[in-house]
């Protein structure tokens, strides 16, 4: 049985107590069996659960509720574990620890903010960003690592998020669709791409969308599946960078979507509940007249 730090001990140096219970829980003698069988790529999942929770809580924050704080300071609490634990398993194999892992960024925030601790000036956000990307590509050239100016995006971002931060870099080096209206149109060039994209995609679509449901490999119905979805990606890419234009958080609107259909769901399951109990399903008819009347409440309200 191992013994605890103390609350003295707890809040003298809490970093190093924090280090001390990861290094409890995976001691082979007398640590946690489950803890003792995790690696680095087992817990991923659990790295990105606990960001996605802390952005919830974050989101959440109510300057006129201490709770909501609270609550965000323990997903943060949560998140700041998950790196613990990382750092945890890899001092085992004498790689590197949590000290390290806290230099390390130390030294690298001090390196790209130059404009901060006196080494060069930086008149606005965008010159900032600009010497922060500077800075970023001679690191990786010093370290032979990929150049490209669209390098060091996370490759497991959500898809939505990444189309917006891939535009919004290229825009960064003056790759950008025009704000500007087209002369034949009347619309800027982003709107009219839009369009277009929109387009391609209707042009690919079947009048049944039972003809893409498992069609048989080399038939036409799976090569048009094939080229649908490329133009239903052209489609959600163009999405991105519209919302980015206007300053618009893709992932958040998609999100807000997402909780506004499901609260308005929940409202409709109310009304049918008995139906629904008892495994009577509501018509496509009935469906859209409890949608109206949802949102004509959420109107009213």
């Amino acid at each position: 049985m191992k013994k605890p730090p103390s609350s003295e001990e707890i809040h003298d140096d809490p970093f190093a107590a924090l280090v001390r219970v990861a290094s409890d829980l995976r001691d082979p003698d007398g640590g946690c069996p489950w803890d003792r069988e995790q690696n680095h790529q087992s817990v991923l999942e659990n790295l990105i659960e606990e960001a996605y929770e802390t952005v919830h809580a974050a989101e959440d924050l109510d300057e006129s509720s201490p709770q909501s704080y609270d609550e965000f300071k323990e997903e943060l609490g949560d998140l700041l574990f998950q790196v613990v634990f990382h750092a945890q398993m890899a001092a085992e194999k004498d790689r590197f620890d949590l000290y390290d892992v806290a230099q390390m960024v130390t030294q690298k925030l001090i390196r790209r903010h130059p404009h901060v601790y006196g080494q060069s000036d930086a008149a606005d956000r965008d010159e900032a960003l600009q010497n922060w990307e500077a800075i970023k590509r001679e690191e990786k050239l010093q370290k032979k690592k990929e150049t490209s100016l669209l390098s060091g995006i996370p490759r497991h971002l959500p898809a939505l998020l990444k189309a917006y931060r891939m535009g919004r870099k290229a825009s960064r080096y003056h790759f950008d669709w025009s704000k500007t209206a087209n002369p034949e149109t009347g619309t800027p060039a982003l709107f009219d791409k839009i369009k277009e994209e929109f387009d391609e995609l209707m042009a690919e679509l079947p009048e049944n969308p039972a003809d893409f449901q498992n069609p048989p490999e080399g038939s036409e119905n799976a090569a048009l599946k094939d080229r649908a979805t490329e133009e239903l990606g052209d489609l959600l890419f163009m999405s991105a960078q519209l919302a980015r234009h206007f300053e618009i958080d893709p992932e958040a609107a998609l999100q807000n979507a997402n909780r506004k259909f499901q609260t308005r769901f929940a409202a409709m399951e109310e009304n049918f509940k008995a139906r629904l109990d008892s495994g009577d399903y509501p018509l496509i008819e009935e469906w859209e007249e409890a949608w109206g009347k949802v949102k004509l409440g959420e109107r009213k309200s």
